[in-house]
């Protein structure tokens, strides 16, 4: 009966937009509480307090939901149809991480998993179900490796042998007792593509993460200015950073983006900095208005495309980041005066 469940379940999730589905049992994660007590203990998660709190659901499942009997992973493709290294070559553009270049998956991945949810309560009436889409204490990477959706590689993001880098994750806590897949093997080989691209040597060792000199976590979770070392090494990255993932030889296998709302927009593939760093408050929030973008707000993200224009070498960019050295946020001040200075003879 679960067996079948299980097929009809897939076949469900697959027509409402996922692309692959594993199950595996919130206990098939022994390894996570140990892991994530060294990552905080060393300091790798900088300022992203919420890591540090409640730890005992982070590293274990089965104290978040203790009647969950099953954990449902799904995985949802966003492969863009460019190549994202392209921006990089263009010192008076922006790069921003392919995720983030048109919808916010969060809402749309939870709205799925929603009607998958249901479907699956009218199938089984009396079970109960909790959707998670990456803003729970749910460590969705470790559970999805378990349910055979892919491994961790060496950049510690998840890779699919049929999906690539490119897919989101969410998740079905369930009162129903289903059948598991296995968990899946590392394949990463002797590769080590994505250590060697990262541009600030954000892995002290494969597999490791310390997130304090990650792009990534730089430029969307890093409050306050930016610290001078790593500033150069931004490049034109300003918002989130694509390398480890865009260099991955499984890519080949990547799964085609279904979702419309997911393919870029084409001001946000390779924006001009110069048009990016007059933004107001008014104009940072309707052109990034139900993106995650959003989510940094006006400060934080000029702050990005200041460093940006400062590594630009282009010496016309010069007059954009003077006009903002008198700019009310401090850090955004500070950013034009850095630029001004690289830019100027």
């Amino acid at each position: 009966m679960t067996a079948d469940l299980k097929a009809r379940l897939f076949e469900f999730a697959h027509a409402e937009g996922f692309s692959n589905m594993g199950v595996c049992r919130t206990s098939d994660v022994p390894q996570i509480a140990a892991r994530l007590k060294t990552y905080v203990e060393k300091g790798h998660h900088g300022q992203m307090g919420w890591m540090a709190e409640r730890m005992n659901w982070r590293g274990s499942p089965q104290d978040l939901w203790p009647e969950a009997k099953s954990v449902i992973m799904l995985a949802e493709p966003y492969t863009p149809d460019h190549d994202p290294m392209d921006v990089i070559g263009m010192p008076d553009r922006g790069a921003i991480s392919v995720y983030a270049q048109n919808r916010d998956y969060h809402d749309i991945v939870k709205k799925r998993l929603k009607r998958v949810g249901r479907w699956l309560l009218e199938q089984a009436p009396g079970e109960q179900i909790k959707v998670f889409v990456d803003t729970a204490p749910v460590m969705e990477k470790p559970l999805a490796q378990a349910a055979g959706l892919g491994w961790q590689g060496k950049h510690t993001n998840l890779v699919g042998r049929n999906l690539g880098s490119w897919f989101f994750l969410g998740s079905i806590f369930t009162t129903i007792e289903l059948p598991t897949d296995g968990a899946e093997p590392e394949n990463c080989g002797s590769c080590t593509a994505c250590l060697d691209v990262c541009p600030t040597d954000a892995f002290p060792a494969p597999y490791q993460l310390d997130a304090r000199r990650c792009i990534s976590y730089l430029t969307i979770e890093h409050d306050g200015p930016v610290d001078e070392e790593f500033r150069p090494l931004l490049g034109n990255r300003i918002y989130g950073c694509d390398d480890c993932l865009a260099v991955c030889p499984w890519n080949k296998f990547a799964a085609e983006a279904r979702e419309m709302r997911y393919v870029a927009r084409a001001d946000l593939v390779a924006p001009k900095l110069a048009e990016l760093a007059v933004l107001d408050d008014a104009a940072f929030r309707e052109m990034f208005s139900g993106s995650p973008v959003k989510r940094i707000k006006r400060g934080r993200f000029v702050r990005n495309v200041l460093y940006a224009i400062g590594n630009s070498g282009d010496a016309s960019l010069c007059a954009v980041a003077a006009g903002l050295v008198a700019d009310a946020d401090a850090v955004v001040a500070d950013a034009a005066r850095w630029a001004v200075e690289r830019l100027t003879p």
